[in-house]
C-alpha cells in the first residue's frame, strides 16, 4: 500500500481526530475551492481503500498491549462483583486465617490488605491480625451497566427521546389526537389530568 506524502499526512490528520476538511488542507491539498467541493474531495479521500487501510494500521499500532481491552475491563469488574471474603478465609487447627494466593478466586475484588501485630496484656503472645477490604461491588455493577449502556446518568435512569408523528386526515381525528397529547399519554412531563371527585 503506497500512499503519497499528502495521502499519508491526510491519514495521520484523520487519526488525530481532525475534521476531514481541516485534514485535507493541513495535508497540503489545495483549499481554493468552495466548502462543498472541499468536503466532497476530503470525504472521497477519507473513504478510499488506501486511507482506510492506513487508518486501521495506525489504530492497531495505537492499541498497546498495556491498555486493557473491553473484555479485560469487564472481567475485572466481574471479579469485583463476585468477590466474597469467604474466598480468602481458611480454618485450621489453630483457628481461622487468610489464604490469598495465585489460585484464589476473584482477587481483583481486593482493594486493601493490612496486617498488624497484637500482643496480650503482658506484651507477649504475639498475634498477627490481617484485614482484607473489598472493592464496592455495587459501584462495579454500576460501571458495568454503564459500559453495556443498560442505563445512563439521567435522573430516573431512562430517557425516551423518540418523536411520534401522527398523520391525521380528518378534523375529528385531529381533535382526538390533540386530546391524547393534552392528557400526557405522549408527553411524559405532563401531570396526570384525571378527574378526582
Amino acid at each position: 500500500m503506497n500512499l503519497t506524502q499528502r495521502q499519508e499526512n491526510f491519514a495521520l490528520n484523520l487519526f488525530l481526530d481532525m475534521p476531514q476538511r481541516e485534514a485535507w488542507g493541513k495535508a497540503g491539498y489545495s483549499t481554493n475551492y468552495s466548502l462543498a467541493v472541499l468536503d466532497v474531495n476530503a470525504s472521497r479521500l477519507a473513504n478510499s481503500t488506501k486511507v482506510k487501510l492506513r487508518l486501521a494500521e495506525l489504530r492497531k499500532k495505537a492499541e498497546d498491549e498495556s491498555v486493557a481491552t473491553v473484555l479485560e475491563r469487564k472481567q475485572k469488574l466481574t471479579e469485583i462483583i463476585r468477590g466474597n471474603l469467604l474466598d480468602y478465609q481458611e480454618v485450621g487447627a489453630d483457628g481461622g486465617y487468610l489464604s490469598i494466593g495465585r489460585d484464589s478466586p476473584n482477587t481483583g475484588a481486593i482493594s486493601e490488605i493490612t496486617s498488624r501485630t497484637e500482643y496480650d496484656k503482658d506484651g507477649s503472645n504475639a498475634a498477627v491480625v490481617t484485614k482484607v477490604k473489598l472493592h464496592n461491588p455495587i459501584a462495579a455493577i454500576d460501571i458495568y451497566n454503564k459500559m453495556d449502556k443498560i442505563y445512563n446518568d439521567i435522573p430516573g435512569g431512562y430517557q425516551d427521546n423518540r418523536t411520534i408523528n401522527i398523520i391525521v386526515t380528518s378534523e375529528e381525528s385531529k381533535k382526538l389526537t390533540e386530546g391524547i397529547g393534552k392528557f400526557g399519554i405522549f408527553n411524559r412531563g405532563i401531570d396526570d389530568h384525571s378527574d378526582t371527585a
